[in-house]
């Protein structure tokens, strides 16, 4: 199993990015999938999830309106665009698949999102 993480880096505060997540190694219809961040002085959080068929999505209040999930069940993969971002969104952000109604989960590594002018 693997989730791999692509496109975080160094970004203007009020820039944007977009965030890749790769699964292989598990059918990932079957997966809830959602986008954590952590820093080193907090908890992780969850900040987005997607159900398996993409239609329902949840975002933490914190980003509403400026983060978007979505996922592509024929590529395997999960995206996460962050619009208008802020210093406070740096963190490393994680991709989880959890299966549905079970206690399943997997992580990727994470990749590191830095606002900073």
């Amino acid at each position: 199993v693997q989730l791999v993480e692509s496109g975080g880096g160094l970004v203007q505060p009020g820039g944007s990015l977009r965030l890749s997540c790769a699964a292989s190694g598990f059918t990932f219809s079957s997966y809830v999938m959602n986008w954590y961040r952590q820093t080193p002085d907090e908890e992780r959080e969850l900040v987005a999830g997607i159900n398996t068929a993409g239609v329902i999505t949840n975002y933490a209040d914190s980003v509403k309106g400026r983060f978007s999930i979505s996922r592509d069940n024929a590529k395997n993969t999960v995206y996460l665009q962050i619009d208008s971002l802020k210093p406070e969104d740096t963190a490393v952000y994680y991709c989880n698949a959890r299966r549905a109604y079970t206690k399943v989960t997997y992580w990727g590594q994470g990749t590191q999102v830095t606002v900073s002018s």
